[in-house]
């Protein structure tokens, strides 16, 4: 049995991003006008219509990759609807050894249009999920991490309870800062797993890493 060596996240940036306030700031004033995609519109409406006759509060896990955390957020929160996002069908498609619970869709979409979606036809999300999200560590990808992506005005904007969880805190610190600029005050802490939600916390929680937590009420 081999064991668990995954690399410690390693960045060439010192710090929070300098251009991370600016950058903020900017997708806060201006609106995004790119055409959403097809499949994202369409897994958007069989999400409405699955939630339709289901009189239930919705959580919404991001990024979920093989939906495992989708699932355990289903069997955790039984009187919840849980919908698991993912870009890609392949991570979607995984077989698992127990039938997926009654409260559980997973739908591959982008998030990107997702949450403008979410935003414009003001579907209420009580717990938003944003679990290991790729941290995009060389500087020059701030873009690519959610808080400096223009999504991210649509995330402030989707109300509920917001959750990060990652293992380099200069996301989650970035994160932070960028939840204050937007007016929202949120509280980061060290995270001790005593059952890893995903893959990658279980992975990384074997590995020695320091696990961290970030959240937000709305």
């Amino acid at each position: 049995m081999s064991i668990p060596n995954s690399k410690a996240i390693e960045s060439n940036q010192s710090g929070l991003h300098q251009r991370l306030e600016e950058t903020v700031r900017k997708h806060l004033a201006y609106s995004s006008r790119k055409p959403i995609a097809a499949h994202t519109l369409k897994a958007f409406e069989h999400m409405q219509d699955w939630i339709g006759s289901r009189p239930a509060p919705l959580i919404l896990d991001a990024c979920c990759g093989v939906g495992e955390s989708s699932r355990r957020l289903a069997t955790t929160f039984p009187g919840h609807l849980v919908v698991g996002i993912d870009k890609s069908a392949s991570r979607l498609s995984r077989e698992h050894d127990d039938p997926s619970p009654d409260n559980l869709l997973l739908l591959r979409a982008d998030l990107n249009d997702f949450y403008r979606l979410l935003v414009r036809s003001d579907v209420q999300v009580e717990r938003h999920y944003i679990l290991y999200p790729n941290p995009w560590p060389k500087a020059v990808h701030l873009g690519r991490r959610w808080h400096g992506a223009p999504a991210f005005a649509d995330i402030v904007a989707i109300a509920g309870r917001l959750e990060l969880r990652s293992n380099w805190r200069t996301y989650l610190e970035e994160f932070q800062l960028a939840l204050e600029i937007a007016g929202t005050d949120s509280c980061l802490d060290r995270l001790r797993p005593a059952s890893p939600i995903t893959p990658f916390e279980a992975k990384y929680h074997a590995s020695g890493h320091k696990l961290w937590r970030l959240v937000a009420e709305f």
